[in-house]
C-alpha cells in the first residue's frame, strides 16, 4: 500500500544531512611509500560520500516500490494518491507502514552498515599494504 513512504523518508532525511556534511567537510589526504620508493598521496573516502551511498539505494527502492504500487493500482494520480485511504484503511495502511516499511529501510541501512566496514577494511588494507611491502623489501 504505502510501505515505500518509510525507505523515502529515511532517504529525505539523509540527503540533507549529506549535503550539510559535505559542505563542512574538509578532503583528507595521507600519503603513501611504495616498496620502489615512489610516494604518492591517497584521499580518503568522505563520510558524505559514503552517506550518499545509502541515500542512492534509498532513493532507488522507493522509486522501484513506487512503481510497482503505481502498476498495481495502490497509487493513483489524483488526490488522496494512495488508494487505502480512499477506500479507508487507513489504519491497514499504516500498519504496514510500520511492518514492512521500516523493515525494508532497517534492512537497506544495515547493508549500507556492511558496505562501510568493508569501505574501512580496504582503505585500512590500502595504508598497510605498501609499509609491509617496503619492510619485506
Amino acid at each position: 500500500m504505502a510501505c515505500f513512504i518509510v525507505p523515502a523518508a529515511e532517504a529525505v532525511i539523509t540527503t540533507v544531512v549529506a549535503k550539510v556534511m559535505k559542505s563542512k567537510e574538509k578532503e583528507e589526504t595521507v600519503k603513501v611509500s611504495f616498496a620502489d620508493g615512489t610516494i604518492e598521496n591517497a584521499t580518503k573516502i568522505k563520510f558524505s560520500t559514503k552517506l550518499g551511498w545509502l541515500n542512492k539505494m534509498l532513493w532507488g527502492g522507493s522509486a522501484l516500490l513506487a512503481f510497482e504500487h503505481l502498476w498495481h493500482g495502490e497509487v493513483v494520480p489524483f488526490f488522496p494518491f494512495l488508494t487505502a485511504v480512499q477506500n479507508g484503511e487507513t489504519v491497514e495502511m499504516l500498519a504496514e507502514m510500520g511492518s514492512a516499511g521500516v523493515a525494508m529501510a532497517v534492512l537497506v541501512t544495515a547493508v549500507w552498515v556492511g558496505m562501510l566496514v568493508v569501505s574501512s577494511i580496504i582503505e585500512k588494507r590500502a595504508l598497510v599494504a605498501p609499509e609491509l611491502s617496503k619492510a619485506g623489501a
